[in-house]
């Protein structure tokens, strides 16, 4: 296994994982925590009852800029079925615009809530900061194995001579 291929491999699983990471963080309703209850991006749960939450723009931001994180990612991943020259800059610039969007909306929620007393940051909201390393990682990943691929294809038409 080549160099080029390992790249992609390592960049598809830390896309994989990154996926499977910010799901997880946006379904689930454990952002926050607080005495007497927790809550997420879509409900807040107070002595075992949940309701929804009322709009609120910090939140609507938030919830957005998550779902179309989770978009771009699954866009990502089906252009690697895709043959063509362009598909590992593809690909990485998407990762890249993947991480960007995570970082709008976990910044902008860890904001908006660091200063509250009595609240804690739970494991969705570590969820979500974990997968923005694995997606610019994969970023990265895919752009390296595109710049080994076009260096390797520069480099074969150079006679050598030892």
């Amino acid at each position: 296994m080549g160099v080029k291929r390992s790249l992609q491999s390592g960049g598809t699983l830390l896309g994989f994982l990154a996926k499977i990471l910010t799901i997880f963080s946006t379904t689930t309703n454990y952002w926050i925590r607080y005495p007497g209850g927790h809550s997420g991006l879509w409900q807040e749960c107070n002595g075992g009852t949940c309701s929804n939450i009322p709009c609120q723009t910090m939140l609507a931001v938030t919830g957005a800029c998550m779902v179309l994180a989770a978009s771009c990612l699954v866009m990502g991943l089906r252009i690697l079925r895709h043959e063509g020259d362009s598909r590992g800059q593809t690909t990485s610039g998407i990762f890249f615009l993947y991480g960007l969007l995570l970082l709008i909306a976990l910044t902008g929620y860890t904001v908006k809530n660091a200063r509250k007393n009595d609240v804690f940051f739970s494991w969705s909201c570590f969820s979500g900061w974990l997968a923005l390393p694995f997606s610019i990682l994969a970023g990265f990943c895919f752009l390296l194995a595109d710049r080994v691929l076009q260096s390797t294809d520069a480099l074969s038409g150079f006679p050598v001579c030892l």
